[in-house]
């Protein structure tokens, strides 16, 4: 019994040995299972790669409206077609598929998209002609050589993007330009690349068909810029496009907002770009997170704010109005007069001469921004130049328009009075040159000499004056330099010994009288002389000329800013009756006998005008100068035609134009009764 409790005894011990030995085996396991998990977790842990990125959400730039509220340039909603990088294939050989079977898209849907490489489309390759500077850029982005030609930036464009060599030429050039262009525009995590700007609805659902397929490649809807009226101020107005350079990135930065990207579309020329500050808005932001690669998270960390709406001065109707008239009397001239018949070309401008506020602003030939957006080339090689806006950087002679200035001058600097007279028999004698005039007046004293147009009056004059005197009223009247016009000006020159100098021409002293005149080397602009009108109807008040009525919020709910009227010039009369000895001649101009339906008498009111036949390059052009109604002017103008005649025949046209434009005017009212 003893010996089978000792046996019982010994399997217990022996069980719980085991049983022991199997615990700390157990446990042991336990720990290195714990142990190698936990090494795993914190390896998984190391592995993962969490980046931010800032994108910028595009504001919606603000509009361009006429005086009345009515659209000049606005947005619509539109689709882009974009390539984000976030999404985009790091492996260039998988990259350059997506971006040709997308290219592909496009051309079958008769789309451009963007490249800018100034390198021909089909080999052998050249440099585009008339593209120094984008070259030169190309050459330094590629980091070539000066000496470079554009077989060798396509081998590197080629190289640098493994572009496969079983590409057709044609794929090559295709990727080859818009690669460039994803480097120009700075893609990148932060920047998303336009391959193509305003697609139709096709393209955006076969994209969205295959967004499985073309990695990165997608469509947002975003407001694109659009023409509501592009027969409105085309030059002044201008247009938006592409940022071109990394200086002019950089000079945005510097004079904007901070938040520009290569890839923006800013304001190239005219209002777009005067105002652009005003007009871009404020850019929102998102924030993308990528997690080992892959996007996790998309937020809004700022939502964009819509540009400024910036009015003009002027109404649509009177604008696209004056523009027809203009256009009109062109034409009347060349069926009318075998002398004219190469008449095309000339400008208007018409200001409210309480403020010098553009009414209207003409230029002939002109185009449609819209055609100009769509077709550049074909507007550039138009007939006549109508990229040049003769209103504002159209340089003629004024001829004896400029006597306006001559009489100022005389009259205030005590030279003449308004009784003071001058004897004209046609002909001038002075030193050993004869000068001629249009008649044979007798003796002649400022106001007549006006009326008539005399030239030996006004050689008298000048000769008094002399050419320093005769300069300084010349520049506070606004001529020689620019007026200030938000879209920019030209500011012409001045006959003085200066602008001779500068010609490379003898100044001799008997020129002051061809300057006295409005001849010899003077050049002013039409709108320099529709100021010259105003000035004298404000008697010697200048304004500065100016289109921006005010600035508005994007939804023009709020005014931000009303443009106040800038005195830039106060020609104070230094002896009585200055103004009203010009005035009186200028309103004897206006009633000299003209056919009935452009006479300017029995209107309701007195026009004054002064009229101009300068000697240009195509013989002589016509111009004339004035304001009305006399007693409270509603308007000055200016009207230059090329090569023409009557300028003033236009007047009427003008002003009944007006009238039906702003029914309720003092001209509104008279032509109505």
């Amino acid at each position: 019994m003893k010996e089978m409790f000792r046996q019982l005894s010994q399997l217990i011990r022996n069980g719980f040995l085991v049983l022991l030995i199997l615990v700390a085996t157990g446990l042991g396991i336990y720990r290195l299972l714990r142990i190698q998990l936990l090494t795993e977790e914190d390896s998984s842990v190391q592995k993962v790669n969490t980046s931010v990125y800032t994108q910028v959400m595009s504001a919606t730039r603000g509009k361009i409206v006429d005086s009345n509220g009515e659209t000049i340039v606005s947005n619509k909603t539109g689709y882009n077609l974009i390539v984000e990088k976030a999404y985009f294939p790091a492996d260039h050989a998988e990259g350059n598929r997506i971006l040709l079977e997308t290219v592909d898209i496009l051309q079958k849907a008769d789309c451009e998209w963007n490249d800018t490489l100034p390198i021909t489309k089909t080999a052998p390759y050249h440099f585009l002609p008339g593209n120094d500077a984008a070259v030169a850029k190309l050459k330094s982005n590629l980091n070539l050589n000066d000496y470079a030609n554009a077989e060798n930036c396509m081998d590197k464009l080629i190289e640098d993007y493994h572009i496969a060599e079983a590409y057709t030429p044609e794929q090559q050039r295709i990727l080859a330009g818009i690669r460039y262009e994803m480097l120009l525009r700075d893609f990148s995590m932060s920047n998303v690349f336009y391959l193509a700007n305003d697609v139709d609805i096709a393209i955006v659902t076969r994209i969205k068909e295959l967004r499985l397929v073309l990695t990165g490649v997608g469509i947002i809807e975003e407001a694109i810029r659009t023409v509501d009226r592009g027969d409105v101020l085309p030059h002044e107005i201008g247009y938006v496009g592409p940022i071109f350079s990394r200086e002019e990135y950089e000079t945005l930065l510097k004079n904007g907002h901070d938040d520009y990207r290569l890839s923006d579309l800013v304001g190239k020329s005219g209002l777009e770009s005067a105002y652009e500050s005003l007009l871009r808005g404020i850019n929102g932001t998102k924030q993308i997170t990528l997690i080992n690669g892959e996007v996790s998270d998309v937020t809004v960390t700022k939502e964009p704010i819509g540009g400024n709406t910036i009015q003009l001065t002027l109404s649509n109707d009177f604008q696209t109005g004056l523009q027809d008239t203009l256009e009109d009397f062109c034409t009347y001239l060349r069926n009318s007069d075998a002398e004219c018949r190469d008449v095309y070309c000339g400008a208007a401008v018409v200001l409210d001469p309480k403020d010098n506020a553009v009414l209207g602003m003409a230029t002939a030939p002109t185009y449609d921004l819209t055609a100009l957006m769509e077709d550049y080339n074909a507007v550039v090689q138009t007939a006549n130049q109508p990229l040049v806006n003769r209103a504002t950087d159209g340089l003629y002679r004024p001829g004896s328009t400029f006597k306006t200035i001559t009489a100022t001058a005389g009259l205030n600097s005590g030279i003449i009075n308004a009784n003071s007279s001058f004897y004209c028999n046609r002909d001038f004698h002075y030193i050993d040159t004869t000068y001629h005039c249009t008649g044979n007046h007798q003796y002649i004293s400022v106001s007549r000499a006006i009326r008539v147009s005399c030239n030996i009056f006004f050689y008298e004059v000048g000769l008094k004056l002399g050419i320093d005197r005769l300069v300084d009223y010349e520049k506070q009247f606004g001529l020689g330099a620019p007026l200030g016009l938000e879209s920019g000006d030209s500011g012409g020159y001045l006959a003085c010994p200066e602008t001779f100098e500068k010609l490379g021409i003898d100044w001799y002293v008997g020129e002051i009288t061809q300057a006295a005149i409005g001849q010899s080397e003077v050049q002013v602009t039409p709108l320099q002389m529709a100021v010259v009108a105003s000035t004298l109807a404000n008697d010697g008040v200048r304004y500065q000329p100016h289109l921006v009525d005010s600035v508005w919020n994007n939804a023009m709910t709020k005014q931000i800013s009303q443009t106040e009227p800038v005195i830039a010039a106060n020609i104070a009369q230094q002896y009585d009756g200055v103004y009203a000895a010009i005035e009186q001649g200028m309103i004897g101009a206006a009633s000299s006998a003209m056919p009935a339906e452009y006479s300017l008498s029995s209107l309701g009111f007195d026009v004054a005008i002064k009229t101009g036949t300068p000697q240009s390059p195509r013989g002589t052009d016509s111009f004339v100068i004035g304001y009305a109604p006399v007693n409270d002017p509603e308007v000055a103008f200016c009207v230059a035609i090329e090569g023409g005649k009557n300028a003033k025949y236009m007047v009427r046209k003008i002003l009944e134009q007006y009238a039906a434009c702003y029914p309720d005017s003092t001209i509104g009212r008279a032509l109505q009764d």
